[in-house]
């Protein structure tokens, strides 16, 4: 009898089976990979991208928006509204379009590892006075 698919099916205490973890985990890692490195082309440090509220305290100097953003991360809905403009920002200063930027709100797992391992380069848009 093969118990294979048998243990692969079962779900543990959290409710997610061992190959939907992995899928999680890879997703996480592509995320920290691709932040690792659009954080070091801004000239920030790589290894902020594993610390939870630093990483976005960091993207949002990257964005070129005022730190009390990071105010607006915790009122609901109105951290989708903020993470998607830091994402058309951050896009805009590495030369990107806002439909990349969209994307790097949405799939995050797929536009941040491109982003962070091409050959974009951090070019900081500033705002006129």
């Amino acid at each position: 009898m093969n118990l294979l698919p048998a243990l692969l099916a079962q779900r543990d205490n959290a409710g997610s089976s061992p190959v939907v973890l992995i899928i999680q985990l890879a997703i996480i890692a592509a995320i920290i990979a691709g932040l690792w490195g659009v954080f070091a082309k801004a000239g920030k440090p790589g290894w902020a991208a594993i610390i939870p509220i630093y990483n976005a305290i960091v993207l949002l100097e990257i964005a070129g928006k005022p730190l009390w953003w990071i105010i607006l991360f915790f009122i609901p809905c109105v951290n989708i509204v903020i993470a998607i403009l830091v994402a058309m920002d951050v896009a805009k200063n590495f030369g990107k379009g806002a439909g990349f930027g969209l994307g790097l709100a949405f799939l995050p797992f797929i536009f941040y590892p491109i982003l962070g391992f091409s050959d974009a380069r951090y070019q900081p848009v500033v705002a006129a006075a």
